[in-house]
């Protein structure tokens, strides 16, 4: 089966990802065995292609019609650890906000979904997709289970993190304070989160308008899930200029922490630890790095 080939160039070159030994396995690795892997899962869940596949960063989707002749979806992602839990956490919620789980082989890091429509948040108006995403996450409220990382545990790396070069020192400090009184809640790991619930992760449903995808999960404190909705869709044509910028970004928390039920306070905390660690990946000086101050300040007025 062929790959597409922006598929294969942004996997190529990456190394193994915090795997064991027995399980890492390089991007390019990966990719040479995945004709390999389609097959075998196509022949043994007796499943067929039906239309072009599509692709993240470290995931390819491929639409199959089942032995049944039902549309679903099949879904292979390159080891790393962020996606060891997906099917987990997929099974917990059963369907309900998120796209259902049919069929999963974890060792291989395959799933067999739902087919859901290729549309997603990117071109709705901003306060009706913060308030999409808003409503997907109350029905993702449930109980956190077993073999998910825990907040507790991101918290404590962030409350020892060192400066990062990208945003001021006032903001990695408060940072670190912050997670450090944040994770001091008796319940910080109490909720399953899903903690990558943006724009493009939500796509038109025929079973209900919009269901979530691709989750990171994690067991935590809900108001960790609204900074991804802060650096994605920034630029000046979103956000405005000027003192608009802080009005838009503080509008996105109050939005969806309304159709969510959490409380915008923590969620703005979280956020200023969140945007930290993500500036930490930035070049400093570059355009993400200014829009991770941006967020800050923000956050902070």
């Amino acid at each position: 089966m062929r790959i597409p080939g922006a598929f294969a160039a942004a996997l190529d070159g990456r190394g193994p990802d915090g795997l064991s030994p027995a399980d890492g396995v390089s991007g390019r690795d990966w990719l040479d065995g995945l004709p390999r892997l389609l097959d075998d899962l196509l022949d043994g869940w007796a499943l067929r292609p039906d239309g072009e596949s599509r692709w993240g960063s470290c995931a390819l989707v491929l639409p199959v019609r089942t032995g049944d002749d039902e549309p679903a979806a099949l879904k292979v992602t390159w080891p790393h650890l962020e996606a060891r839990a997906e099917h987990l956490a997929l099974r917990a919620w059963d369907g309900d906000g998120a796209v259902r789980l049919l069929r999963a082989d974890p060792h291989r890091l395959a799933l067999l979904l739902e087919r859901l429509e290729p549309t997603d948040l990117t071109d709705v108006w901003v306060e009706e997709a913060c308030e999409t995403v808003g409503g997907l996450l109350a029905r993702l409220d449930v109980p956190a289970i077993a073999r998910v990382p825990r907040l507790s545990a991101y918290a404590a790396r962030q409350a020892a993190a060192p400066d990062s070069p990208a945003v001021p020192h006032r903001y990695t400090d408060q940072a670190r304070h912050l997670a450090a009184e944040l994770a001091a809640d008796a319940d910080v790991d109490a909720r399953l989160l899903h903690t990558d619930l943006h724009y493009e992760n939500v796509l038109a449903a025929a079973r209900l308008p919009w269901l979530a995808i691709d989750p990171k999960p994690m067991a935590g404190e809900r108001a960790f899930e609204v900074a991804p909705l802060l650096w994605n869709r920034a630029d000046a044509d979103e956000l405005g200029t000027g003192p608009a910028i802080r009005w838009s970004l503080r509008r996105r928390v109050e939005v969806v922490c309304e159709a969510a039920g959490i409380d915008e306070a923590r969620a703005r905390a979280w956020s200023v630890v969140r945007v930290v660690d993500w500036a930490r990946d930035q070049p400093p000086g570059s355009a993400a790095s200014g829009l991770a101050v941006t967020i800050l300040k923000a956050m902070n007025d």
